[in-house]
Formats: structure tokens, C-alpha cells, sequence
């Protein structure tokens, strides 16, 4: 894994009191990845107000409820929360309504389009990008190929959207002044789409509130993923009726699983959650066998959290799963021995396809080797993403102090 070393003193605190900040964020509707790092960043700066696209009420916590100062016109539409990925055409409209004058610096946690809001002329805006915006770019066939439901009708008009968004989403990228990328994986897609350089800040897991438990694992995998194209529950789905494990899955429902159950026989075994109370997902972590990882991830906070309490992964080596776990390919766990393992200190066991079949084996393969992964040597690993390390890093960047991150304009 690269190393993240910051040079120089800690940050002195005075120049982010002085300040007026600005945090824009694409859209509130539940406590997901990106939620957490601004919630991180809200205590970060106390005094920054929050901006948003559209914020549904009580889907967040009260710290970042109570710190909404703007939404977009988009916000004014009843029940938005069941359809606003159907208006993501509005987004960039949407998002450059927000009015910051005064404020000083401007940091979006950036998915979609929070990046391409417009700053005022002498402030700062640094972005923290979690991902150029996958639907237009490398994800596109994934969200609107013809196998998706009722893609090959609507493939034309999407190509058009994407061809749009593509030409906006290069166009904002020009108003950010500093790029900070939440993985090596997402710093070369921001050289890629945008030919811009990012330093690199992980995001922060909280390891005090993820704990390894004295009772060990039960008899279940856990996903916890929204039931998002990217996040790949299809394959779980597939490789758990062929394996016939017990697996729970944590995260938001669409369509036909709105209900709990998912579709189609010999899924008996899959029990969906939705989203649950941080306590209950860290007893999830700790009492799980392993922590299914199926997507390309960006990063994978899941995945650290699960090390965090204890538990190893079974995750698609790709991606940024190659920087948040320290995985062996299934295809190498039976060539290697107890030594040579606990040795190199492996937290996964990794695949190397995006199929149900490649994740069929990589769970056959983890059960072989289950004993093989002490809960000091994953929190060990899970430590180095701890969110003290990401406090001290934006401090210094926000302070001028992280000559690194500066080289990242």
C-alpha cells in the first residue's frame, strides 16, 4: 500500500477558526460513506454551514441536520427522495444556484456535482472527490446498458445526458483549485477525466466505535452496500444460491427487493436489512464470518470498519480494494503456507473477476483458510485509516501546512 506520509509540524488551528467555511455536499438522504467524512469534516469546522443539492429530512444525523444552510430549487419537489436519480440531468443547474458569497474556503465532498459548484472569485475550493462522476464516464455501460431495465429503449436519450454531462463534469473540474483524492484508484481517474493532480487522503473510520467482540463470528457473511449497479449485489446473489451460506445484507433496497426479499429462487438464505443503526452495524461487523465486497470500489470504508472489528474480507481486487485491504488471490491461498501467511499479514482473500462463479470460489477458498487471520493483525491494518490520522491531514492542508497535499493542484 502507498504511503501517506505529510511533512512538517502539526497545524496550527487559529487560521481555521478565522475562518468562514463552506461545505457542499451532492445530496443527504441517508448516513453512507460520504455522509461519514463530512460528518468528520463538519467537527473539523464547526463554523462551516453545509450546502446541498437536496437534503431529506432525518435521514442524517442531528450534527449534520442542524448544519443545513442552503438546498437547491430541487429541494422544493415533493417526495424527491424516491426519484432523484431520474432528474440527474438538473444536477449541474442544480448545484451552480448555490450561493456562497463570503465564504472562504469551499470544500465539496464530491461524487457527482457538488465539485462544479461556483466559488466566489478570491475563495479557495478545495474538493475531496470520492469519484469522478461514474455515470457518465467509466460506469456508464453499467448504469444505462441495455441489460438494465429498460435500457435498450432508453439508450439513445442516456448517450445524449452522458455526452452532456461529460462536456459539464471537464468543464467544473476547472473551478476546483486543489483535488484531494480519496484513494491512489481515484487520483489516477482524476488525472484521466479531468488532467488534474490530486494528493491522496483516505477517508476516516472511527475505530473506537468498531470493536472486535470476545464472542467471535456467527454463521453468516454480511454486504453492506447500497443496492447500487457499482456495488455488484447481483454477483453476491448469484455465488450465495450456488455457496447456499447464510449471508445478511445491510444498505438501501430498489424495485422488486424493496420489500426485504429478494427475488427469485434458492435466495432463502439472504436476509435484507436495509440500513441499520450504527450499534447494530458494528455488531454486524464483529460476529460476521467475512465482509463481502463484490463492486469496484472507490475506496471501501466497509471493509476497513469490518478489519476494525476483527473480521477479514472476501472483495474484488481491484479497484481501491487494493489499498483498503491487504488481500492474497484465491487462486494463491492453497500454494500458501500458515507461515508465509500470518508473515505477510493477509486481512482478504481477494478475486480477480466480476462474476458470481469468481466469487463462488473466493468464499470456498476463505473457508479453508477461515483460522488464519487474528483480529489484532486486521485492526492492526485497519489503524492506519484511523480518522485521527485524516483530522491531522486536512488541518495541515487547510492550514497551508501539507506541502504534499499542495502538490496536488
Amino acid at each position: 500500500m502507498p504511503k501517506e506520509s505529510l511533512p512538517g509540524p502539526a497545524a496550527d488551528p487559529e487560521p481555521l477558526r478565522s475562518a468562514r467555511p463552506a461545505l457542499v455536499h451532492d445530496w443527504l438522504t441517508g448516513m453512507r460513506g460520504g455522509e461519514k467524512v463530512l460528518e468528520v469534516l463538519c467537527e473539523l469546522l464547526p463554523q462551516a454551514d453545509v450546502f446541498t443539492l437536496f437534503h431529506v429530512k432525518g435521514s442524517v444525523k442531528p450534527a449534520l441536520e442542524d448544519r443545513v444552510a442552503g438546498c437547491s430549487f430541487l429541494n422544493r419537489l415533493p417526495g424527491l427522495g424516491g426519484y432523484y436519480r431520474y432528474l440527474l440531468p438538473l444536477f449541474p443547474l442544480a448545484v451552480e444556484g448555490l450561493r456562497l458569497d463570503g465564504y472562504d474556503p469551499i470544500v465539496s465532498v464530491s461524487h457527482c456535482v457538488a465539485k462544479g459548484v461556483l466559488p466566489p472569485p478570491a475563495s479557495r475550493h478545495v474538493c475531496y472527490c470520492l469519484t469522478p462522476m461514474r455515470y457518465c464516464w467509466d460506469l456508464f455501460p453499467l448504469y444505462f446498458g441495455s441489460e438494465r431495465p429498460g435500457g435498450a429503449v432508453f439508450r439513445p436519450f442516456s448517450s445524449l445526458v452522458a455526452h452532456y454531462l461529460r462536456l459539464w463534469d471537464l468543464a467544473a473540474s476547472s473551478r476546483v483549485k486543489q483535488f484531494i483524492a480519496v484513494s491512489n484508484f481515484v487520483a489516477a481517474r482524476i488525472r484521466t477525466y479531468y488532467g488534474r493532480r490530486a494528493a491522496v487522503i483516505y477517508p476516516p473510520v472511527d475505530l473506537k466505535r468498531f470493536q472486535p467482540s470476545p464472542g467471535g463470528a456467527k454463521d453468516f457473511y454480511l454486504v453492506v452496500a447500497p443496492d447500487a449497479p457499482n456495488k455488484r449485489i447481483d454477483l453476491v446473489l448469484e455465488a450465495f444460491r450456488r455457496l447456499d451460506r447464510p449471508v445478511k445484507i445491510v444498505g438501501g433496497l430498489r424495485g422488486p427487493r424493496r420489500n426485504g426479499r429478494p427475488e427469485g429462487p434458492g435466495t432463502r438464505n439472504v436476509e435484507w436489512l436495509g440500513w441499520v443503526s450504527e450499534e447494530r452495524l458494528a455488531d454486524l461487523y464483529a460476529h460476521c464470518r467475512a465482509l463481502v465486497s463484490a463492486g469496484l470500489e472507490d475506496f471501501g470504508m466497509a471493509p476497513v470498519e469490518a478489519q476494525a472489528c476483527g473480521r477479514p474480507v472476501i472483495a474484488y481486487g481491484a479497484g481501491g480494494a487494493l489499498e483498503s485491504v491487504r488481500g492474497i488471490q484465491a487462486r494463491d491461498v492453497p500454494k500458501t503456507d500458515r507461515g508465509e501467511w500470518l508473515r505477510r499479514g493477509y486481512t482478504a482473500v481477494v478475486f480477480d473477476r466480476p462474476t458470481g462463479q469468481a466469487l463462488t470460489e473466493a468464499v470456498e477458498c476463505f473457508e479453508k483458510v477461515e483460522d488464519r487471520f487474528p483480529a489484532e493483525v486486521l485492526r492492526e491494518w485497519a489503524a492506519r485509516f484511523d480518522r485521527t490520522v485524516f483530522e491531522d491531514k486536512w488541518r495541515r492542508l487547510l492550514s497551508g501546512r501539507c506541502g504534499e497535499c499542495r502538490a496536488g493542484i
